[in-house]
Order: C-alpha cells, then structure tokens, then sequence
C-alpha cells in the first residue's frame, strides 16, 4: 500500500497519474497546502521541504521498513523502479527518460510556476515579471513541441517523463498559452488527456477539490515563506 500526501497541484498529478497507470494500491492523504496542513508535525517529518507531494510505501521491495520520499521526480523514478513500468530498462532509453524527467522538475515546472504567481496570484502586477515567465514558458513549449515531432511521446513509450510533464500543461490558458501554435504538443497533450489513468487521476483531483481557489488566507501562508518558517516547525 501506497500512502499519498496530495494536493491538486499539478506535482500532485503526476503521482496520481503514475498510480492509476500502474494501478498501485494507494490511500490519498490529502494535503490542504491553503490552510497550511503542510506544516503539521506528522507530514513535516515525511516532506521536511513542507510541500506536497509525498509519499510512504508501507511494502517496499525486499521486505524492509516502509519507505518515505518526498519530490515529485523522486517519487515517479521509485514508483518506476518499484514497479518496472514505464522507465525503460535499457540505458540509452532509461537516460533519455530522465534527463526529460530533470528537464521538467528544473524547467518547465518552476518557469510554469513563476507565470502562474506573477500573472494570477501576484497582488502587484509587474510587465516585466509577466513577460520573463510568458515568454519562457513559450520557449518551453517549444522544445517540447520540436521533441515531439517525430515520436508518439517524450522518450518513445509513455513514460514517466510524459507523467511529469502534463500536468504542467493542463493549464496552458493560464500560462498565455494556445495549444494551436504547437501542433506536436497539442497531439500529445489529447492522446494523454484521453487516457483511462489520466481522467481517473483527475477525477479524484475533482471529488477532492471541487473548487480550487485561492484567497487572501491562503495566499499568506502559500507566499513570502522565509527560513523562519522552518525553524518554527
């Protein structure tokens, strides 16, 4: 059994996808990063960095003691591991699957992410701030558009590099994006959206979240966290 510290966030997603697709037994322990449950002792000492997703495996291959990881890239490559599906077995694949895996967690996620705070939640709205994260966003979408012009996904077999980045996509309006311009992508983005595992990991996002917001109270505890955060907990 899989125990999963969610959020619907897309780095939740990608944990969520992964299970369905593997159809893993797993407990979602949901996570409400707005009312800062991030911070509760019990989680802190699964996720020490206080940010969703985590996870603890209670059967760990080899019969060990069960098994806490927190990071989405870290948790899809040990689920992959765990269960030999979907991150190929032969080098040349395996490290395709993960420098795009990397590629996402150090790229597309955080650029992706600084355009949601500076276009949405940002109380002051900056050009410039706006802009940088628009156009780098765009220029993301571009490689991943041009990666995928002579293969059905990012490493050849859907896998778990296609998983991590999604996710990221599903909110390409709000990133001042249109689908359209990357032909490539856009197919995609429909043949994973179109899959069982998918639309089950998001309705579970729905049932759980039904109204995703983001007001002031929230907004407080999600921004201008500092180190006086960490040594308070």
């Amino acid at each position: 059994m899989i125990d999963l510290y969610y959020w619907t966030t897309p780095n939740g997603h990608k944990v969520t996808m992964f299970l369905e697709e593997a159809e893993l037994a797993y407990r979602i322990i949901p996570i409400n990063i707005g009312a800062g449950e991030q911070f509760q002792p019990d989680f802190l000492k699964i996720a020490p960095n206080n940010r969703i997703p985590a996870i603890v495996d209670q059967a760990p291959t080899g019969g060990v003691a069960p098994i806490s990881i927190f990071e989405s890239g870290a948790i899809l490559l040990y689920l992959a591991e765990k269960t030999g599906k979907f991150l190929s077995s032969d080098l040349a694949t395996r490290t395709d699957t993960l420098q795009w895996l990397f590629w996402q967690m150090g790229g597309l996620g955080p650029m992706a992410g600084q355009n949601h705070h500076f276009a949405v939640y940002a109380t002051e709205k900056i050009p410039y701030a706006i802009s940088r994260y628009v156009n780098e966003t765009n220029r993301l979408y571009g490689v991943l558009n041009k990666r995928l012009a002579d293969r059905p996904f990012i490493a050849g077999d859907y896998s778990i590099a296609d998983m991590a980045c999604y996710p990221w996509i599903v909110p390409y309006e709000r990133q001042g994006q249109k689908l359209e311009d990357f032909p490539n992508l856009k197919r995609w983005f429909e043949t994973i959206q179109a899959r069982p595992a998918t639309q089950r990991a998001y309705a579970k996002a729905a049932a759980i979240n039904a109204k995703p917001t983001m007001d002031e109270a929230a907004k407080k505890i999600l921004f201008g966290q500092t180190s006086a955060i960490v040594k308070a907990n």
